[in-house]
């Protein structure tokens, strides 16, 4: 069995593939630099226990992380856990299979690089994926799975808090659908301004890089964990995919095994 890790700025997400390909656990913690590999150790195998997992059940393991104070603790995980070398997305001996065609190859995030291998095998034609985490990204695949360059703007959750922390009468507040857009309260009109504020950047986003892609027929998916709630009422936004990463990572896992 593969065990596949993506290390975002926010969460770590753990997951088992059986040779079927199918998920067999997932688990997600905080992420945090400081997390030695034991730690990540014990807690994973009482979790893999509970879904009937052994540590001797996996045989290769894949990382994809975006947070490089993570990196060695999730390879000595690996290593020292279930005894199997770690491939890295972005080192040079792991072949992603698509060519990168932006002036700093090296400088792209891992995950951006696994969502389109993901989104090129899944969904046909010219695509735009966009990921809703602690960063909302914009990434451009061409028709030939080609990485085309995309746009990073702060995420959503990001923008609340920095309203909360900057603003000292704004209160936290959980980022869901206003009933309406002109709101009457505080966190009304907070709700509204993010919310309906980020459907307009999303759509405005969309239109800008058709008409310079040049690709009217431009699919886009998205992806996170606020894509099902920002797919709903954003027509431009075709498929919410919650899983692109997890599953790109078993398809350059299964790549470099040929």
């Amino acid at each position: 069995m593969l065990l596949a890790i993506d290390s975002g700025n926010t969460n770590i997400v753990f997951a088992v593939f059986g040779d079927d390909g199918s998920v067999k656990g997932e688990w997600r913690s905080s992420t945090d630099g400081n997390r030695t590999a034991d730690e990540f150790g014990i807690w994973l195998e009482q979790l893999m226990q509970m879904a009937g997992l052994q540590r001797s059940d996996i045989s290769a393991s894949i990382i994809a992380t975006v947070v490089p104070a993570t990196l060695f603790s999730l390879k000595t995980l690996s290593r020292k856990y279930f005894d199997c070398e770690p491939l890295v997305i972005g080192e040079d001996s792991v072949d992603l299979g698509l060519p990168v065609r932006i002036d700093r190859p090296e400088e792209v995030g891992a995950d951006r690089l696994v969502n389109a291998v993901a989104a090129h095998e899944c969904y046909p034609g010219p695509l735009v994926v966009i990921d809703f985490g602690t960063a909302t990204t914009f990434d451009v695949i061409a028709r030939d799975g080609g990485y085309e360059g995309g746009a990073i703007a702060p995420g959503i959750n990001l923008s609340l808090e920095a309203l909360h922390q900057a603003a000292a009468q704004l209160p936290r507040v959980a980022v869901t659908r206003p009933g309406k857009v002109i709101g009457r309260s505080t966190v009304e009109a907070m709700l509204s301004g993010t919310f309906w504020g980020y459907i307009g950047m999303i759509e405005g986003m969309v239109l800008r890089i058709r008409e310079e892609f040049g690709e009217a027929d431009l699919r886009i998916i998205a992806t996170g964990g606020l894509a099902p709630l920002f797919a709903e009422y954003c027509d431009v936004i075709e498929t919410a995919d919650s899983d692109l990463t997890l599953r790109g990572l078993l398809s350059i896992y299964r790549r470099n095994q040929l």
